[in-house]
Parts: C-alpha cells; sequence; structure tokens
C-alpha cells in the first residue's frame, strides 16, 4: 500500500516516462512537480524512489547526485490505474439507490393527490 506521497511521486513520474521505457529524470524537476503541501527535499524523494523500487512500481537503472535513470514497471501502472478507477466508482451514485428513491417519492405523491382529491 503506497501513502500519498509516493502515489503523487509514481503519477509523475508516469507522466514522465512514457511506454515503459526508461528516461532520466532530475529530482528538482520531480520535487517541483509535486503539490507545495507535499514537497519533500531530496532526502525524502529518494527515499520514496527507494521504496518504489522495493514495492516494484519502477525500476531505477542508476542515481547519480540527484538525476536518476529510472522506468515505470507494469505493477505502477496498474496502481494507478486502479486508484482512478476508485475515484470513479466513488463519484459515481448508487443506481439501484435512485430507483428505490423514485419509487417511494412517487408512491408517496400519488397517495397525496389521492387523499386530496378524495376530500373535494
Amino acid at each position: 500500500m503506497l501513502d500519498i506521497k509516493s502515489k503523487l511521486v509514481l503519477k509523475i513520474l508516469i507522466k514522465e516516462c512514457n511506454n515503459g521505457t526508461y528516461k532520466i529524470v532530475e529530482a528538482s524537476d520531480i520535487i517541483s512537480s509535486l503539490p507545495a503541501r507535499y514537497r519533500v527535499d531530496s532526502d525524502g524523494l529518494e527515499n520514496i524512489l527507494n521504496y518504489l523500487e522495493r514495492q516494484d512500481c519502477i525500476s531505477i537503472k542508476y542515481d547519480d547526485d540527484g538525476v536518476y535513470c529510472l522506468c515505470v514497471l507494469p505493477s505502477g501502472y496498474e496502481i494507478v490505474e486502479s486508484e482512478t478507477k476508485k475515484e470513479k466508482q466513488k463519484k459515481r451514485p448508487s443506481y439501484l439507490l435512485i430507483f428505490v428513491f423514485s419509487f417511494i417519492f412517487a408512491f408517496l405523491g400519488g397517495l397525496i393527490g389521492a387523499i386530496v382529491a378524495s376530500l373535494f
């Protein structure tokens, strides 16, 4: 399970490294791409990248004073895709719930209409 900072770094790396190819990325570029709320220093970024590598999300070919040659592995893409699917499912209302409420309110509307009509 990845924390928020790790997921943000992984999303940034996916944008940088297209099609699973190795690309040279500078630590300063990754740090500047992070939202201000989640900014880390170079040591924090190094820890996040090492964690992502241990989780088999990325592969680091080499790192040299804040310059990394890395690529995102398929499991890294899968984590980000599953996150976006979960977010979409949370936003979508339950159609069964909408149907039940519509049925109840239509029944109540008809019942109130029948009561009012029988009074006059």
